[in-house]
């Protein structure tokens, strides 16, 4: 899912990083006037780590692999730490491994970033319903999968929508669709992750997310 360097024009790869530089800077003054903030700082770091990881283990599924996102899963558990801790986890996977490059950095961490947030959001909804296991594991499920799901669709409308004048457009865009299909599956999967491990979060240390519902 990240868009490497020279695929994007100029004009995009500069809104997204002024996308990126007004929610790094919104995250950064919700953060700063949640309670106590430095205390979240080792679970962000976690979470960050985890993030950087995951691009790296891939999961054979014919006829090719994936490998898991978990913006949806570091939306729910840091809340607005997610976007910058996104950006961060980013900024090395380019550096270090070339997932995504520096001049499209602003446009994957606002694609990945943007759907944490709302991810966030989404999963908080579950306080609305009767408390139980059932509505945050279903919650949890929709935030994990749908932040998957938006990420994949804002990529998928910004690679169609710029495809170089020098390529077959009719075969990459037929190639980014069956992508797409793919990332439904890869939804599931990663919505499914996130219930399980905000299910085990809820039973050994609850604090964990409600940290995040402080912000």
């Amino acid at each position: 899912m990240h868009i490497p360097d020279g695929i994007l024009p100029p004009t995009v790869a500069i809104g997204g990083y002024a996308i990126t530089g007004g929610m790094t800077w919104y995250s950064l003054r919700k953060i700063s006037r949640s309670h106590n903030p430095s205390e979240q700082i080792p679970k962000a770091s976690l979470l960050t780590a985890g993030f950087f990881v995951a691009s790296l283990i891939h999961i054979p599924i014919p006829p090719s692999s994936i490998h898991l996102v978990l913006n949806g899963l570091v939306g729910v558990v840091l809340g607005y730490f997610a976007f910058p801790a996104i950006l961060i986890g980013l900024f090395f996977q380019a550096v270090m491994f070339q997932h995504g490059g520096l001049s499209s950095l602003g446009v994957n961490a606002a694609m990945m970033g943007i759907p944490a947030i709302l991810a966030y959001h989404l999963f908080q909804l579950h306080h609305s319903f009767p408390q139980g296991e059932r509505w945050a594991n279903a919650f949890a499920f929709l935030a994990g999968g749908g932040a998957l799901g938006l990420a994949a669709l804002i990529f998928t409308v910004l690679v169609v929508t710029t495809i170089p004048a020098e390529v077959n457009a009719e075969l990459e865009r037929r190639a980014i669709y069956i992508g797409l299909a793919g990332y439904s599956v890869q939804a599931v999967i990663e919505g499914t992750f996130t219930m399980l491990l905000v299910s085990f979060f809820r039973r050994v240390k609850p604090e964990l997310l409600s940290d995040a519902i402080d912000n």
